[in-house]
């Protein structure tokens, strides 16, 4: 916990092609060591394989995954009495949308496609469509949270 200050939330700037800030932001995870041309290029690369394949705005689509991967509950580590517990608790709305980007990034690199936009645009269909690693995620987050309701007076 820090100690000064709160820090201030720094503006995200929108991506050049859609205008889009939760797509820069998508961006700026999947960036390497700084190097923003080449997460554009595969992002911009998956969106268009994304719209040859399913004829629909890729933009769309990449908010449909977002929204699908997106938790509402979570588990906090809670210590009480020499014992900790895992505590059920909702998920703020930057921070659900933070997982569910990392998640996405996450399921598609593990993915066996030969190029990152192909990893990239699969798991984005994936999970437009409800299914693929990073809704399963979100599944068990969900469940794990549920297992553990009878903690949920521990809440803080």
């Amino acid at each position: 916990m820090a100690r000064r200050r709160r820090a201030e939330r720094r503006e995200v700037i929108p991506d050049a092609k859609y205008g889009d800030s939760v797509l820069a932001k998508f961006m700026n995870s999947l960036m390497y060591e700084g190097k923003k041309s080449v997460a554009e290029r595969i992002i911009y690369g998956a969106f268009d394989t994304m719209q040859a394949k399913t004829k629909q705005d890729p933009l769309h689509l990449f908010h449909e995954a977002l929204r699908n991967v997106s938790p509402a509950l979570e588990v906090r580590s809670r210590r009480v009495g020499g014992a900790t517990y895992q505590v059920p608790v909702e998920v703020r709305p930057d921070r659900s949308r933070a997982l569910a980007i990392r998640w996405i990034i996450n399921a598609a690199r593990s993915r066996n496609e030969p190029t990152m936009m192909g990893r990239l645009s699969g798991e984005l269909m994936d999970a437009a469509n409800n299914r693929g690693s990073a809704v399963k995620k979100r599944e068990d987050t969900h469940k794990m949270a549920e297992a553990n309701r009878a903690f949920s007076h521990y809440r803080w």
